[in-house]
């Protein structure tokens, strides 16, 4: 579809209009190219669509299309109960699916008023494993970036340090990824054992490593060229668009949720706010960097609590009506809960029973009311508006997810750059395609 306006013609692309496209932009008088960029590019993240107008190999126009991953999950919300409500947002930024558990699970605390009676230990826990999250998720960023910039060693240097994090997250949860380990009220069930010795060992290996990928892309010429000078936007342009994450503090503001509106007791560990004031693509890489190694230090942190003044302190709330159990054991079958377990649901009394059940097959209320809890992902502010009717399921839940924002940077950024660079600069924003088609 296209309109007449003050500046000329303007071009609305969706989803399934190629064809009509490029007939209307053939009458123009102007000589330039049109090119579709994705939806499957393997220079791109995920199902992004760019469509670019060229000059030359110059960029004059770029223009994003998103929606070919759209899973409904905010809407399929609406008939899952409060709890499992998690399961859905755990899938929606896959690679950072502890954060969307985590902003969700603070929600409804804050409905049900139960913000401040989560353990100390359930939040400590949540800590330390968003910011192995964080690690993890950054070093898929570099990962890919090294790759798209036609670069393998960095994406076998991101993916086996990776997995280690991922390691972890199997053997305290048991699954890799979209791990529904955060509940209202606090986490699904304690560090087992061998876990401490597991993190211990991962923070005695990791700062080397990340050493490792900075000797090989700090100074690399080949790397540098690529990167210096490339992508720009300045601060005022990220707050013009709300951009946040790596890409704000690239530009110079240390603006990050955990310091300016804490969570999850954040308040109460020490680390610094990595800020780069070269507003491109590599200012970006380094601010990712220094954020895995602050991200070590508050791990070590929440460590030293749960071994210390923490230990053996519950992981959920003490509240049978709301307090999913937390104390889970297999029976010797590995498939069902141990008779132990089901003895100490069903053995303390009858209406610890009703209440189990009732839990499980129903759900909770949460009082009626709205609210919105945010936390600090690897990609920035992910927000989530929780709005309760008093029933047992949300009336409605919707993520201001940090990509979906962060992408309107694309034109801002490419625009007046070579299309080479088009790959540099979405890679530097590191969208999610799962949170932004969610």
């Amino acid at each position: 579809m296209s309109t007449t306006t003050t500046e000329g013609k303007v071009y609305d692309v969706a989803g399934q209009d190629w064809d009509e496209l490029v007939e209307t932009v053939t009458e123009s008088a102007e000589e330039r190219l049109v090119i579709n960029m994705g939806p499957q590019h393997p220079s791109t993240h995920g199902v992004l669509r760019l469509v670019l107008t060229l000059d030359g190999e110059t960029v004059t126009e770029a223009r994003t299309v998103i929606g070919y991953l759209h899973t409904g999950i905010e809407k399929n919300m609406e008939f899952r109960t409060w709890t499992q409500g998690v399961t859905f947002v755990t899938r929606m930024d896959y690679l950072a699916p502890i954060f969307n558990e985590t902003a969700y699970c603070l929600g409804v605390e804050k409905l049900l008023g139960i913000a401040d009676r989560v353990p100390e230990r359930a939040q400590a826990i949540r800590v330390m494993m968003m910011e192995l999250n964080r690690i993890s998720s950054h070093l898929v960023a570099l990962a890919t970036f090294g790759m798209e910039l036609g670069a393998t060693t960095p994406m076998i240097y991101g993916f086996r340090e990776r997995e280690m994090v991922l390691d972890i997250f199997e053997y305290v949860t048991g699954l890799r990824m979209n791990m529904a380990y955060v509940r209202p009220g606090g986490v699904s069930v304690d560090l087992p054992a061998g876990a401490v010795d597991k993190i211990g060992e991962f923070l005695k290996v990791m700062p080397e490593r990340i050493k490792d990928i900075r000797k090989l892309l700090d100074e690399n010429p080949v790397y540098t060229r690529r990167t210096k000078d490339v992508a720009y936007l300045d601060l005022t342009g990220c707050m013009a668009l709300g951009i946040t994450g790596p890409m704000l503090r690239a530009a110079g503001l240390p603006w990050d949720l955990r310091k300016s509106q804490p969570y999850c007791g954040y308040e109460t560990y020490e680390f610094d706010v990595p800020t780069e004031k070269t507003c491109d693509v590599y200012g970006r890489y380094l601010v990712r960097m220094a954020e895995m190694e602050e991200s070590l230090k508050i791990v070590e942190q929440a460590l030293d609590r749960l071994t210390g003044p923490l230990k053996g302190g519950p992981v959920m709330i003490d509240d049978k009506k709301i307090g999913w159990p937390s104390q889970l054991a297999l029976g010797p079958d590995g498939l069902g809960n141990s008779p132990d377990h089901i003895a100490h649901i069903m053995g303390s009394s009858m209406e610890a029973l009703i209440h189990h059940f009732k839990l499980v097959t129903e759900g909770f209320r949460v009082p009626a009311g709205q609210v919105y809890s945010a936390v600090e992902s690897p990609r920035g502010e992910l927000g989530a508006h929780v709005v309760s009717d008093g029933g047992t399921r949300p009336y409605r839940v919707h993520f201001r997810d940090p990509s979906f924002t962060n992408l309107q940077a694309v034109p801002a950024t490419c625009e007046g750059g070579m299309i080479a660079d088009v790959i540099s600069a979405v890679a530097s924003i590191d969208p999610v395609m799962g949170g932004v088609d969610r």
